[in-house]
């Protein structure tokens, strides 16, 4: 029961991340959701809770610590997504004459 209750609260925190990044489509990528939000639990809501005392109870500096850390994870993987689709296109739209 603690494993669904982990990935369910995970994939919030990816939806929040997602949402406050104001994505351009209308559907959320549950998959980047769910890395993103357990990944930023872990890191951002681990260290929040540290840096706050809270040791590791259930406190609002972990759950914002995990949106944060779910923000930076979304951004970096947005950032990743575009430098290959731009990579893809490039490769595309090249001749087979241009030698660059």
């Amino acid at each position: 029961m603690l494993i669904l209750a982990i990935i369910i609260g995970g994939m919030a925190v990816g939806w929040i991340a997602q949402f406050l990044l104001g994505r351009n489509s209308r559907e959320i990528d549950w998959r980047i959701a769910f890395l993103a939000g357990i990944g930023g639990s872990f890191v951002g809501g681990l260290l929040a809770s540290l840096i706050a005392g809270d040791g590791l109870a259930l406190r609002p500096s972990g759950i914002i610590g995990s949106i944060v850390g779910a923000v930076v994870i979304t951004l970096a993987w947005q950032q990743v997504n575009k430098k290959r689709l731009e990579a893809a296109l490039a490769a595309a739209n090249k001749k087979p004459w241009d030698k660059s």
